[in-house]
C-alpha cells in the first residue's frame, strides 16, 4: 500500500513539473507580445488549464489501456517510468529547451515496461486495427508516433496559412489598430490555448494513475482496504473497452497541474517567445489559435500529442509567413534535436531505472 501511495505521489510530482514546464508553451506568445504581464498570463493559464483538464478523458484512456500490456505493469514500473520522464523534463528545463513532457512520459512508460517484461517487445502495444478510420486505431503507432510527426506539420502549415490570410486581410490597416485589436483577441486565443493544453496534457497523468491503481487492484493490494479508501479499488475494463477514469483522479490531476502552472517556467518562455522569432499580437493570435486547434482535435481522438510540438511549429509557421529569415534557425535546430531525442531518451532512462531495481531485487 505504501508503494502505491509513493507511485501516486511521484505521478503528481510529474504533473506539477509538467505544469511549470509546459506553462511556457501556453503563455509564451502572450507574454512576448506584451499583451499580458507574466503574472497575469500565468493566472490565465492556470484557470484555463484547470478547466480543460476536467473536460473529457480520451487521452487518459489511451495512456491507461492503449500503449502497454497492463500484465507487465507494476508499481515499480510506473515509478521508473515517471522517474525517466521527470529526469528528462528537468534536464531540458535547465537548458531552456521546450521538449515534450507528453513524449517523455510515454517514452518512460514504454522503456520501464520493456524492462519489466524482460525485453519482451510484445509488452508494448505497437498497433491494433482501426474500427473504421485510421484514427480509431490503438497502440503506439496510431496514437503517438503518427501524431508525433503530423501534429507539428499541421501546426507549421496551418500557422503559415492563417498568418498569410491575416496579412492579406489587414494589409490596409494601420499598425497601431492591428496591435490594439489583436492585443484583445489574443486574450481569447491564449485562453483557448490554455484550455486545449489542459484537455490534452493533464489527462496523461490521469491515465498513469488509473494504470497504477489497476495494477494494484489486480495484485490484490486493495483486497482488505478500509471503507474510506475503497475509492482506490479500480476494476479492469471489459475486454475491448477503454479503462474508465474516476472523477477524483481527474480533479486531483487538474488541481496539481494548475498549481504547477502557477509556478511558471521562465527559461522556456524566453526560448519560445523571444529567441525563435520576434512576435507581435497578430502573430501571437495566429500561433495560439493554430496550436490550440491542433491540440483540441488530437485530444478529441485520444491522441496524447505534444503541446510543445504544436505551439513551436505554429510559431515557426507564423514566422515563416512573416518572412523566412525571421526564423532563428540555430534555435529551431536545437528544438528539433530535443524533439527527436525525447521519446528514446526518456525510454532509456526509465529502462535503466527499472533494470537497476531488478538487479537489487526490488522489482522481481
Amino acid at each position: 500500500m505504501i508503494l502505491v501511495l509513493t507511485v501516486l505521489f511521484v505521478a503528481l510530482v510529474f504533473e506539477y513539473i509538467n505544469g511549470f514546464h509546459d506553462t511556457a508553451n501556453s503563455i509564451a506568445t502572450v507574454v512576448s507580445t506584451r499583451v499580458l504581464t507574466p503574472r497575469q498570463a500565468i493566472l490565465l493559464a492556470a484557470v484555463t488549464n484547470l478547466t480543460g483538464a476536467l473536460v473529457g478523458t480520451a487521452v487518459a484512456k489511451t495512456i491507461a489501456s492503449g500503449l502497454v500490456d497492463a500484465a507487465f505493469v507494476t508499481s515499480y514500473t510506473i515509478i521508473c517510468a515517471l522517474l525517466g520522464a521527470i529526469i528528462w523534463d528537468l534536464i531540458t528545463w535547465y537548458f531552456g529547451l521546450p521538449t515534450s513532457s507528453s513524449h517523455a512520459l510515454i517514452g518512460g512508460l514504454c522503456g520501464a515496461t520493456l524492462a519489466s517484461a524482460h525485453n519482451q517487445w510484445s509488452a508494448i502495444i505497437w498497433s491494433l486495427p482501426a474500427k473504421g478510420h485510421w484514427w480509431e486505431g490503438k497502440g503506439l503507432l496510431y496514437k503517438v508516433i503518427f501524431p508525433m510527426f503530423t501534429s507539428p506539420v499541421c501546426g507549421l502549415v496551418l500557422g503559415f496559412l492563417l498568418m498569410a490570410v491575416l496579412y492579406a486581410l489587414l494589409r490596409n490597416w494601420r499598425p497601431v489598430t492591428v496591435n490594439r485589436v489583436f492585443g484583445r483577441l489574443q486574450l481569447l486565443s491564449a485562453s483557448y490555448m490554455g484550455f486545449s493544453h489542459g484537455s490534452n496534457d493533464a489527462q496523461k497523468t490521469m491515465g498513469i494513475i488509473a494504470l497504477t491503481l489497476l495494477a494494484a487492484t489486480k495484485a490484490g493490494t486493495f483486497d482488505h482496504l478500509p471503507a474510506f479508501l475503497s475509492f482506490l479499488h479500480t476494476p479492469e475494463a471489459p475486454k475491448g473497452q477503454s479503462q474508465d477514469i474516476a472523477t477524483w483522479i481527474k480533479v486531483v490531476c487538474a488541481l496539481t497541474m494548475c498549481a504547477g502552472t502557477a509556478a511558471g517556467g521562465w527559461r522556456i518562455i524566453r526560448t519560445m517567445g523571444h529567441k525563435m522569432v520576434k512576435l507581435q499580437p497578430v502573430h501571437g493570435f495566429a500561433a495560439e489559435t493554430t496550436a490550440a486547434t491542433v491540440l483540441f482535435t488530437a485530444a478529441h481522438f485520444g491522441m496524447p500529442v505534444s503541446t510543445t510540438h504544436a505551439i513551436s511549429a505554429s510559431i515557426m509557421g507564423v514566422g515563416a509567413a512573416k518572412r523566412f529569415s525571421a526564423l532563428k534557425l540555430t534555435v529551431v535546430e536545437r528544438i528539433l534535436w530535443a524533439w527527436f531525442m525525447t521519446l528514446p531518451a526518456a525510454a532509456l532512462l526509465a529502462y535503466a531505472a527499472m533494470w537497476l531495481a531488478q538487479q537489487v531485487s526490488l522489482a522481481k
